[in-house]
């Protein structure tokens, strides 16, 4: 994660809860990687459900559940499963009974928009069930804003930033309905201040229009403001002076691991269909196929030439990526 984003800012870790069980409730830009922010920068060590169809080969499966990962079926799976999330939901009242960690998104898929959508009713279920089941719990709903600079470019910032926590013992009504709706309505009000909001009706003109005005995208506030001040009270991101001399040493970079970025860009990238994959993809190669080049190119030079070669080799080599990404 350090090497693959130029910049990770953390906001309000203070506000996550130590002792209680808590729901992390994110918004969800950017497939894996939203749950790899929150599992790897995140103070507490989290379970996560997961849409079931990753979980279908079953080495695939063992190796998610291994990493906390719980299957959560939609009705794109089929009606048929749908049955399946009673006892995943029934999972998640027990770890929560215990103090435990869960993340969940929402808004039930992932989507590249800078905007938070309508949220699914499945979290409510676990809330209330997990409330009925124990009415002294006193279980914590953390909100958790996902911000990212350029979702589908490399290298990428992201700002997260997690709300002030909502006991869940407020939404609890006579009028089981009643408390859903204010469940929802107030997790999506929280979530649209911790993240840029672009209502839909105007989405693609206010994006070009923010796009233009160069604002940052990791200031979600800012934006927010923007938006609703109608373009007026706007505040532009830093310009960068040194584009060239980061260019220079991003094609070095490219140059060095040029076997990996052509299996990237010539095998693997044309295959994806989704763009909220790409960064998913592109990170699943840095972290296999990257490392195993370097390496590879580490050991022939320390049988051709030496120790002394071969490390100077894999020393620049992290100089170069520390350079190309981070200026």
């Amino acid at each position: 994660m350090f090497f693959y984003f130029k910049k990770v800012v953390i906001h309000h870790i203070e506000n996550v809860p130590k002792d209680k069980p808590v729901l992390f409730l994110g918004n969800h830009q950017n497939a894996l990687l939203d749950a790899l922010l929150i599992a790897v920068y995140g103070p507490r060590f989290s379970f996560f459900l997961t849409r079931a169809a990753v979980f279908k080969k079953k080495f695939v499966s063992k190796l998610l559940k291994s990493l906390q990962m719980l299957p959560v079926y939609r009705i794109r799976d089929g009606w048929n499963n749908l049955t399946n999330n009673n006892a995943i939901f029934e999972t998640c009242s027990e770890l929560l009974k215990d103090g435990e960690a869960i993340v969940i998104f929402p808004e039930g898929n992932h989507n590249l928009a800078r905007r938070v959508r309508p949220l699914s009713k499945g979290f409510t279920r676990i809330v209330f069930d997990t409330l009925n089941k124990y009415p002294d719990m006193d279980l914590q709903l953390v909100p958790v804003g996902l911000n990212y600079k350029n979702a589908l470019g490399f290298p990428d910032s992201t700002a997260m930033f997690f709300g002030k926590p909502i006991a869940a013992k407020r939404f609890v009504s006579e009028r089981k309905t009643e408390g859903v709706i204010k469940l929802k309505e107030s997790i999506q009000s929280e979530l649209m201040k911790l993240t840029t909001h672009i209502p839909q009706e105007h989405y693609q003109n206010d994006l070009k229009r923010l796009l233009a005005l160069q604002v940052d995208f990791l200031k979600p506030q800012d934006v927010n403001t923007c938006i609703k001040s109608g373009f007026t009270n706007c505040e532009q991101k830093a310009k960068s002076n040194i584009n060239g001399l980061r260019t220079l040493f991003k094609g070095l970079l490219i140059f060095n691991l040029i076997l990996p970025y052509t299996i990237w860009k010539l095998i693997i990238e044309p295959k994806i269909t989704e763009l909220e994959f790409k960064s998913t993809f592109r990170f699943t190669v840095a972290l296999t196929l990257v490392p195993f080049w370097v390496l590879l190119l580490t050991f022939v030079l320390l049988a051709y030439f030496g120790w002394f070669i071969a490390l100077g080799y894999f020393s620049l080599t992290l100089v170069l990526a520390l350079l190309a990404i981070k200026l």
